[in-house]
């Protein structure tokens, strides 16, 4: 009987645990899209104008910590900003999108290490993948959607980028990770 109970226990923690980690991002506002096409892990996607705060992508995890600060109150107004999704990795700069509340007036940062910038209104090809950040993990993946492109004769129109939704603790197996491009309009 004690055994069933450690058991049907660890079994309960397991699965809270899990639950935590899918829901983990569903508290966050996410960048606003509308899909065009949907094929398996693959998407066509048009993004509005969005405003982003940026800094300089580091192999450290200072590059984040410079945005989080920066969303935690360092900035002109010592506002604290909403943390969003998707964290963008994009022309060697780390992105936060900035809510949608804040499109007309953005708070300045106080460090002139981040800037607020506008990501261009656009459509792109999407790949949806899981797993952790690995240095093979994102070529294949930007492989497939080449290949996917190709097989659908979509045409690139700009540098390819990234897209992660969730936080470092969250396993492998539950992140969503995307990669994308921008492509010309159908």
């Amino acid at each position: 009987m004690k055994k069933l109970f450690v058991l049907v226990s660890g079994l309960l923690v397991s699965a809270l645990g899990i639950a935590a980690c899918v829901t983990s991002r569903a508290g966050y506002e996410t960048a606003k899209y509308k899909v065009i096409r949907t094929e398996g892990e693959f998407e066509i996607r048009e993004y509005p104008e969005l405003k982003i705060a940026t800094t300089a992508r580091d192999a450290d995890n200072s590059s984040f910590m410079r945005l989080f600060r920066y969303i935690d109150g360092g900035n002109a107004a010592k506002e604290k900003i909403a943390m969003t999704t998707p964290v963008f990795m994009v022309d060697g700069k780390m992105a936060f999108v900035v809510p949608e509340k804040y499109m007309g007036a953005t708070p300045v940062p106080a460090s002139d290490q981040v800037q607020v910038d506008t990501m261009k209104a656009q459509r792109v090809s999407v790949y949806r993948f899981s797993g952790s950040r690995t240095q093979e993990l994102e070529p294949q993946a930007l492989a497939k959607l080449k290949a996917w492109m190709q097989q659908n004769k979509l045409q690139e129109s700009g540098a390819p980028f990234s897209a992660y939704y969730d936080p470092p603790w969250t396993p492998g197996f539950l992140r969503r990770n995307e990669v994308l491009i921008p492509i010309t309009t159908l």
